[in-house]
């Protein structure tokens, strides 16, 4: 029989606070035995999913989690919409350092709802009674058990509450400190620099007054950015241009005249009808442009752990495209030697005061950084409350090399002290990429040597495979000892895989 809100969320609060007893005495010990259930439920605004090519392979994102084999009494349950192609996952169990693949593949469960829509995998799961009756079998001991999501909304909380364990990540009754308006009231609380702004704006008429009143404040303001409240991957996003805007009062009426043709979307084929119509759904904010030479877009990424405490796990230096450059693509790590152990400050200060409100689990940090004559000023854009673009990235380079993120340097180490550094994308895409298997890819890469090597701890890792054929696209994470060499190795795979896409390409002709 399915519980009250009241219930589920006290029966939520119970499961919670076994994390403190599992992360002390289980999660330490590599011999423990243990159990995880990797849900990545992409559960978000469906009109946003759908904009992103190839989201429907998204869920394969974590199959970083399937590293945890390597601990050979653990077990992964791992859950998808559809079944993930046996290629992909031989790929991801010949990368275990230490264990033979047929040990970990014995405990590895592979569990689908074969469901293509664009729903949230967690309801999907909920919808499917035989399906989590075969994930409670397939737990056994639940209190050496606890899910990992992408996120953590009402859907994954009962999720948690059916299957009888608890969740490493935020209780979604927080999650509007991680919306657009609550990062801006986080960071003020932080004591951190943010650009001027105005956030618990609800429709058209808030984002006239405030685009209006940023000018009058600033009259040498060129543009503003207008964001929807709940967004990813700046998909929600729209910058506004001043050209022509008088001074003074009468800005308001020139922007109200303005507004709608005067917006720049970043996302492709947004209309000023849907995007609006989804403003007055969700709410957003309007804030200034923050104009630079050199800008840089860094991220640190951060986490409070089952007992407390506040984490700072890495930064990242973000490639940005789109329009005006807000839409992520890809990320660097780690971020840029001048100014990492800067947002590291930072993003500390912030985590504290998520700390204090009860925040638990992994979240990201977005700053804009501009040069300045004596160092970098940054300014806070977002807390992104769940694992991102980065967190896979960084969590491939941990599993895969044993090593440790140096707080006070802002390097990774590996055992033997040599730093690591990577160049990564989730969106290495071309036309001419479609109808290459995976199959194919592995292929490729071993003629050519792009795979991970062990011995030099260093090379190319793959992920996204499932979206390679159908869309052409695919993630890579460029492991070397330096940002430079990384990506000058992430320009290499790039030039391979084009030339063998063309050679296929002509064999067709």
């Amino acid at each position: 029989m399915r519980l009250s809100m009241d219930e589920e969320i006290r029966t939520f609060g119970e499961l919670q606070a076994r994390l403190g007893l599992l992360y002390r005495k289980v999660f330490p010990h590599p011999l423990e035995p243990r159990s995880l259930v990797v849900v990545p439920s992409l559960t978000m605004d469906a009109e946003m999913l759908a904009k992103v090519t190839g989201v429907e392979h998204y869920e394969e994102r974590l199959l970083c989690m399937l590293m945890l084999l390597r601990l050979p009494h653990t077990r992964v349950i791992y859950v998808t919409s559809q079944p993930i192609d046996p290629t992909t996952i031989s790929y991801y169990l010949h990368l275990l350092p230490g264990i033979p693949g047929s040990h970990a593949r014995k405990r590895l469960t592979l569990m689908s709802c074969r469901d293509a829509a664009i729903i949230p995998l967690s309801q999907k799961i909920l919808d499917r009674p035989r399906l989590l009756q075969r994930m409670r079998k397939a737990i056994g001991d639940e209190t050496l058990c606890h899910m990992t999501c992408f996120t953590v909304t009402a859907l994954e909380r009962r999720l948690a509450v059916e299957l009888g364990i608890p969740i490493y990540g935020c209780d979604p009754a927080l999650q509007d400190l991680g919306s657009k308006s609550g990062s801006r009231e986080t960071f003020r609380k932080a004591g951190i620099d943010l650009p001027d702004g105005f956030e618990r704006l609800r429709d058209e008429v808030d984002v006239s007054e405030a685009l209006a009143d940023l000018k009058l404040k600033n009259p040498g303001l060129k543009r503003a950015v207008v964001k929807h409240e709940e967004g990813a991957s700046g998909e929600g996003n729209a910058v506004f241009r001043f050209d022509g805007c008088p001074a003074g009062k009468g800005g308001l009426a020139w922007v109200r005249q303005k507004l709608p043709e005067g917006l720049t979307f970043e996302a492709q084929d947004e209309s000023w009808e849907r995007y609006i119509a989804k403003f007055r759904q969700i709410g957003g904010i309007v804030e200034s442009w923050v104009e630079g030479k050199d800008k840089r877009s860094p991220s640190v990424q951060c986490r409070v752990n089952p007992i407390g405490e506040a984490e700072i796990i890495s930064t990242h230096d973000q490639i940005l495209g789109g329009p005006s450059g807000q839409v992520f693509k890809g990320c660097t790590f780690p971020a840029e030697g001048s100014y990492r152990l800067e947002i590291q400050e930072a993003g500390r200060r912030v985590t504290e005061v998520l700390r204090s409100q009860g925040v638990l689990g992994r979240f990201g940090i977005d700053f804009v950084s501009i040069p300045q004559e004596d160092g970098w000023r940054h300014l806070a854009i977002e807390i992104n409350l769940r694992k991102g673009g980065t967190t896979h990235t960084f969590m491939t380079l941990q599993f895969l090399t044993d090593g440790h993120f140096d707080e006070a340097s802002g390097l990774y180490r590996t055992p033997t002290g040599q730093e690591r550094s990577y160049y990564a994308s989730d969106n290495l895409s071309s036309p001419m990429y479609r109808g290459l298997s995976p199959e194919d890819l592995i292929e490729i890469s071993v003629d050519h040597g792009l795979h991970f090597h062990a011995s030099s701890q260093q090379g190319v890792v793959f992920h996204l495979i499932g979206a390679l054929s159908q869309f052409g696209k695919l993630g890579v994470v460029c492991v070397a000892d330096s940002v430079a060499a990384a990506e000058a190795l992430y320009h290499h795979t790039v030039a391979v895989l084009d030339r063998e896409a063309e050679r296929l390409h002509e064999g067709r002709e």
